[in-house]
């Protein structure tokens, strides 16, 4: 791995934020990675979403308990010379452990900003191949198809799950799988019924992430065609 640099400044119209660094073991390796606040405990997160500030922060480049999650669930699988398209992908942690691990990873996010992020995570811990892209779930033109499609938390606005919906149905592979991670949050549940009213088939791990009592509870679910 390389040796990590000093953490940088992101630097918006809403002002500087300065970025933080948090180590973290995955799949027995530590892992460097930048963020501008990390949130795991629900009291932190209503904190967040409550901080007249927070619009100083993009959603994406906070380090949330679904990434963390969601990197030990893929850690767990064997992905190896699987291709994997990851929504969402702010921070970036689980991309980077799928393509440490052999996979060909192409990594997305809306927000530019959000995607430096990721990219300086990537180069940070060493890993050179992945892909990463801007791209708008609303305006999807990616035609490729990709054995996983992974998200961590990413089903919480309830306008977006037709965008996508489209884009499971459209770019996985028809024996490839959806990977999402989720605080159990009310908007992802119903969007998870439907999909499985509609013939999904729907596995789902709990992890508990979190030191401080108590552990904050994720669902990461993994989406099949049935």
């Amino acid at each position: 791995m390389t040796a990590p640099t000093d953490p940088d400044v992101l630097h918006t119209t809403a002002g500087d934020m300065p970025l933080e660094e948090v180590q973290m073991n995955v799949h027995g390796r530590t892992w460097t990675i930048l963020h501008t606040g990390a949130v795991i405990s629900r009291e932190q997160e209503l904190a967040f979403l409550l901080d007249e500030n927070t619009t100083r922060r993009p959603y994406g480049s906070v380090l949330w308990p679904s990434a963390i999650a969601l990197a030990h669930e893929v850690a767990s699988r064997d992905v190896g010379g699987k291709r994997i398209l990851e929504l969402g992908a702010g921070t970036g942690l689980p991309g980077i452990v799928a393509a440490s691990l052999g996979a060909s990873v192409v990594q997305t996010d809306r927000q530019k900003l959000v995607l430096h992020v990721c990219t300086q995570n990537a180069e940070r811990n060493g890993v050179t191949t992945i892909e990463h892209r801007i791209a708008d779930w609303t305006a999807w033109d990616d035609t490729e198809r990709y054995d996983l499609i992974i998200g961590s938390d990413i089903l919480y606005a309830e306008p977006l799950h037709p965008a996508l919906r489209h884009i499971f149905e459209t770019n996985l592979t028809p024996t490839g799988a959806v990977l999402l991670a989720d605080p159990f949050r009310e908007p992802s549940v119903r969007l998870l019924e439907a999909m499985e009213a509609d013939g999904w088939r729907i596995r789902m791990d709990k992890w508990t992430v979190g030191i401080t009592p108590p552990p904050r509870p994720v669902g990461v679910y993994a989406l099949t065609r049935a």
